[in-house]
C-alpha cells in the first residue's frame, strides 16, 4: 500500500514539474478560427479568433484566466485586484498585471464599466458578474464584444463547474491542451487526497471544526461551513455536519463548546478576529479541550474574491497531514503547497502567503 501511495505521489509531482517548466508565453493557439462555446449561463457565444486580448471581470474570473499562464493576453484589470493583491496567488505570480489599465472598480456588488472595458479593446470578456442571461446579453450589446460567463459552482474547490469553466476558457483561447491539464491536475490532487484517507476507520478520526472562514469579509470562530469541501476531501469528521446544513454558517460559541471538537483549524485571515474575541471571552474558550490541549492549527485563507483553488488544495494537504500524519508521512505541507502553486500558476507563492498570514502552523490563543 505504501509503495502504491509513493508511486501515486511521484506521478503527481512529475506532472507538476512538467507544468512548472512551461514557458510564460505558453504554446501557440491550437486554432485561429472563430469558436462557439456554451457558457455557464447556457448561452451560445461565438468568439472570432484568434484571441489576443481578454478582460476578466467579477469574482474569480481573472484567476481562471491566470491558470493558463498567459498574462500577456490580459488587456485590463479591475481596481479591486490592483489595490488588494495579498491573499491571491494569481496576482503574486503575475505582478505586472497591476500596471494594466483599470477597467472598473470590481467587487461582487459593482457592475462592470462598459466604456472602460471598451477602451482596452478586448476580443472577449470573461465574466462571473452576470447572474442571468439577460445581464450577460446586456453587457454584450453595450460593448459589441462577446461575453462568456464563467462559474465556480457551489463548492468551488472541487466543483465540476470549475472544470467546465476552465474548459470553456481553454476553448476560447485556443489553449485546449492546457485546459485538459488543469482539469487533470485538480482531479489528480483530489484522487490522491481521497486515496490516502478514504479507508481511515471512523473510530480513528478526530472530530474537527474550522473557524474564522471568510464570507464577504473576515469573521471569528463562529464563521464556519457545513459540508466543508476541504474536510470532505480528506474524509474528516466535521462536527458542523451534524446540523444537516451546508455552506457558510455562523455558529453560536455555546454550540461549539457543546460539540467540543478534538482539533480546530482557523483561517489565517480570520485568526486575528479569533484572537480579539479570545481576549474578551478567555474563560469561555478555555472550556474547549482543543484550546487546553493546544490542538489549534492555522490554514491559509483561500476565499478571497471567490476561491483560490490552488490554496484550498494546499490547505487540504495540511489538514490531512495534521489529522492523519501516518497517511501523509511523505508530504511536507509547505513544499507541497509550492508544487501546487507551480502547477497552477508557474510560480511558487507559499512564502509570500506565509509572510502575510503565518503559514501552516500550530497556533495559540494567548
Amino acid at each position: 500500500m505504501e509503495r502504491k501511495r509513493v508511486a501515486r505521489v511521484s506521478a503527481l509531482l512529475c506532472l507538476t514539474a512538467a507544468l512548472a517548466g512551461c514557458s510564460a508565453s505558453g504554446p501557440a493557439p491550437e486554432s485561429g478560427e472563430g469558436t462557439a462555446v456554451t457558457d455557464a449561463l447556457g448561452r451560445r457565444v461565438t468568439v472570432a479568433g484568434p484571441v489576443s486580448r481578454v478582460v476578466a471581470i467579477g469574482p474569480g474570473a481573472l484567476r481562471l484566466v491566470c491558470y493558463f499562464q498567459e498574462p500577456g493576453l490580459v488587456a485590463g484589470i479591475e481596481r479591486l485586484e490592483v489595490d488588494h493583491p495579498a491573499g491571491r496567488p494569481y496576482l503574486l505570480a503575475n505582478p505586472a498585471l497591476a500596471r494594466l489599465p483599470v477597467i472598473g472598480q470590481g467587487g461582487p456588488n459593482n457592475a462592470p464599466d462598459p466604456e472602460k472595458v471598451l477602451a482596452v479593446r478586448p476580443d472577449v470578456i470573461f465574466t462571473t458578474y452576470a447572474s442571468d442571461q439577460a445581464a450577460a446579453n446586456n453587457l454584450q450589446s453595450q460593448t459589441g464584444i462577446p461575453v462568456v460567463a464563467l462559474s465556480y459552482g457551489t463548492t468551488s474547490t472541487f466543483d465540476p463547474a470549475v472544470n467546465t469553466s476552465l474548459t470553456t476558457v481553454g476553448t476560447v483561447l485556443g489553449r485546449q491542451r492546457r485546459a485538459t491539464e488543469l482539469v487533470e491536475i485538480i482531479g489528480g490532487f483530489q484522487a490522491d487526497l481521497d486515496a490516502r484517507t478514504r479507508d481511515v476507520p471512523e473510530e480513528e478520526k478526530p472530530s474537527v471544526y474550522v473557524g474564522g472562514l471568510g464570507s464577504r469579509g473576515t469573521h471569528g470562530i463562529e464563521s464556519t461551513q457545513g459540508g466543508y469541501a476541504l474536510f470532505d476531501a480528506v474524509h474528516a469528521r466535521n462536527v458542523v455536519d451534524e446540523t444537516g446544513k451546508t455552506g457558510s454558517l455562523m455558529i453560536d460559541k455555546e454550540q461549539i463548546i457543546q460539540w467540543n471538537p478534538d482539533k480546530i483549524f482557523f483561517d489565517g485571515a480570520g485568526f486575528p478576529s479569533v484572537l480579539d474575541d479570545y481576549r474578551k471571552n478567555e474563560q469561555l474558550y478555555q472550556t474547549l479541550s482543543a484550546v487546553r490541549a493546544g490542538e489549534l492549527y492555522a490554514i491559509l485563507p483561500y476565499n478571497y474574491y471567490t476561491t483560490n483553488i490552488e490554496t484550498a488544495i494546499a490547505d487540504a494537504y495540511y489538514i490531512g497531514k495534521t489529522l492523519y500524519p501516518d497517511r501523509f508521512d511523505d508530504v511536507d505541507p509547505a513544499a507541497r503547497a509550492d508544487d501546487i502553486y507551480r502547477a497552477f500558476l508557474g510560480a511558487e507563492a507559499y512564502e509570500q502567503m506565509a509572510d502575510v498570514y503565518g503559514g501552516f502552523r500550530r497556533v495559540a490563543l494567548r
